[in-house]
């Protein structure tokens, strides 16, 4: 039994040959790093950091429970952020989303992201049996 691709319309559709989440076999969830389009509009929410982490988050949320898993069952965050300076704003959207057992998490500022999005999230998370 190999991995199986987790695919939802509730959060973007991949914008080039990766897969919005992988599940393995042994009830791992890897997200691909999302950034905060619209679902429906396919375009970048207005907005300011903390809008933009809400989206991301929401996008995330989907993904994961396409693929049998949740927020809550998140073990490990990487974000990516374009200015440091929007660490203090993107962290207190992102706690209201880990309220109970934060994950882990890896926190770097990047060059770049993709479409000029001020954050990027990826996640790994557990299905739970």
């Amino acid at each position: 039994m190999g991995n199986t691709v987790v695919a939802t319309t509730n959060a973007p559709s991949a914008i080039g040959p990766y897969s919005q989440a992988i599940l393995t076999p042994q009830g791992l969830v890897f997200t691909a790093g999302q950034i905060a389009l619209d679902p429906v509009t396919g375009t970048i929410v207005g907005g300011g950091i903390a809008e933009q982490t809400a989206r991301v988050l929401a996008n995330l949320k989907a993904i994961l429970e396409a693929g049998g898993s949740g927020l809550q069952h998140v073990i490990k965050t990487t974000v990516f952020l374009a200015d440091m300076h929007d660490f203090a704003a993107m962290n207190e959207v992102y706690g209201r989303s880990f309220p109970e057992t934060p994950p882990a998490r890896s926190t770097v500022q990047v060059s770049r992201l993709p479409k000029d999005v001020r954050v990027e999230i990826e996640a790994i998370a557990y299905v739970p049996r």
